[in-house]
């Protein structure tokens, strides 16, 4: 329901190359730090955005989505439910283009909002996944 086909490919072929991803760290044993060499591999700038600001992947990060200093196209969303719908309105204050909240990341209110402000949107799916699968 949170995952159509259609949105999916939107936002992995056409909604930009610039992924801001919420929550990634040196910390290899996240899944963010993967996930974000897969999207790299792909042709994807990654921003780390993360309260330390520590360079991920050879890339500048950043303590907020409103530090970032240039457009922002997709906002990918590795926090905890209870955080992730205001890291969903940052992404629409910042005028990001789509958000993607990563497997386990729910929150059907934030997705509502998200999406009647006119933003793209893909819930609880992981883009490392499917990606791949886009042929």
């Amino acid at each position: 329901m949170y995952a159509d086909t259609e949105t999916i490919r939107k936002i992995l072929t056409q909604s930009g190359d610039t992924w801001a991803v919420v929550g990634l760290s040196n910390n290899r044993s996240r899944a963010a730090y993967g996930v974000a060499a897969v999207l790299q591999r792909f042709g994807k700038r990654v921003v780390p955005v993360h309260p330390k600001a520590e360079p991920v992947h050879g890339e500048q990060a950043y303590a907020s989505l409103a530090d970032i200093p240039f457009p922002v196209d997709v906002v990918d969303v590795f926090v905890n439910s209870d955080l992730a719908g205001g890291v969903a309105d940052e992404a629409t204050a910042i005028g990001a283009k789509a958000v993607w909240f990563q497997l386990g990341v729910i929150d059907e209110q934030a997705y509502g909002r998200t999406r009647a402000a006119g933003l793209d949107m893909v819930m609880d799916r992981c883009p490392a996944i499917e990606i791949p699968q886009l042929g």
